[in-house]
């Protein structure tokens, strides 16, 4: 693999969006939110819930105080920020670069590795990151689709973990490493030919298919800057059909994908679904600050809150 890193990462304060205004509504609920997890994180960095102490979980939390701009040295939440980082190193395999116990695990660690690479003033992020790539990498390499499943070895696939490493690899390539373009073309590979004729992605395959998957699928195009295909066109399409949805089981993780996917594809539709979408989140955050669902309090608040990021657009995947 070819890994060229940019100079030393040096902290740095992220700069003020003045393009945009902020809807308030969605400003009073992210920042109760980030207060929520700002109480309630432990000195380790972790949250106690059943969720709480997975890395990748962690790493979701890390990017949510970052998608707010917030400044890792000298802010609020500078503390929060370094004690997630930290967790999610001390959580890293020496041997392999291995973050956590699943790639779901690994790939949302390795994530906010890559958002935090430049802006958190920690030698220990560059090494960790170029081992997490390439432990990514290494896992395709190993599985017959060209993709990725629950662990380093699998030599099945689905579109949920293909779509979070793909994601996670450009993320690494916005922050400077070289990431082949054989491995985005493997992955999407992969994504595509889990895509049915009316443009949804199933699980394993091209039946089945969800809203859920299918925004995961659209982001990956969209970040691949490969948007002029019929099967995109026919995804987009299938998603603006479904802006009402509620995924029942995992609600977040839903939002976390589909606000991404529209403002890529259709930021007109996304308008739509974001208005809708502060509204609906306003009237379910809990009075401090999270949110509720069966995952646990830290993961829903964070990806809740990362639902509304590209409201603010401070870190390069929320850049079109």
């Amino acid at each position: 693999m070819a890994a060229a890193f940019p100079p030393a990462a040096t902290a740095q304060i992220l700069p003020t969006r003045q393009d945009d205004t902020i809807p308030p509504q969605a400003e009073l609920v992210y920042e109760k939110g980030l207060q929520f997890l700002s109480r309630a994180q432990n000195e380790d960095g972790t949250w106690d819930d059943s969720v709480g102490s997975e890395p990748g979980v962690v790493g979701l939390c890390v990017a949510a105080f970052l998608a707010h701009g917030e400044d890792p040295v000298n802010g609020a939440y500078a503390k929060n920020i370094r004690a997630g980082i930290d967790f999610i190193l001390s959580r890293q395999n020496e041997d392999n670069g291995y973050i956590g116990n699943s790639m779901y695990n690994h790939a949302f660690a390795a994530k906010a590795l890559a958002e935090s690479y430049g802006v958190v003033d920690n030698p220990e992020i560059a090494p960790a990151l170029k081992k997490a790539i390439e432990l990514i990498l290494t896992a395709q390499k190993k599985n017959r689709f060209g993709a990725w499943r629950y662990t380093p070895d699998s030599r099945d696939a689905d579109t949920t973990v293909t779509g979070c490493q793909l994601v996670t690899l450009f993320a690494a390539r916005n922050a400077g490493i070289g990431v082949p373009d054989e491995a985005i073309r493997k992955g999407l590979a992969y994504l595509n030919h889990n895509r049915g004729s009316e443009g949804s992605y199933g699980y394993t395959s091209a039946s089945g298919g969800k809203p859920t998957l299918t925004a995961i699928g659209v982001l990956c195009l969209s970040l691949a800057k490969e948007r002029d295909s019929k099967g995109f066109r026919a995804s987009v399409d299938y998603l603006k059909n479904n802006l009402d949805y509620r995924e029942r089981y995992y609600p977040y993780y839903f939002e976390y994908y589909m606000s991404q996917a529209l403002f890529h594809a259709d930021e007109e539709v996304w308008r739509d679904w974001n208005a809708r979408n502060i509204r609906y989140l306003a009237t379910i955050q809990s009075p401090d600050g999270s949110f509720p669902g069966n995952q646990g309090p830290s993961f829903n608040t964070a990806g809740a809150l990362l639902s509304l990021a590209l409201n603010y657009r401070f870190l390069p995947i929320y850049e079109k």
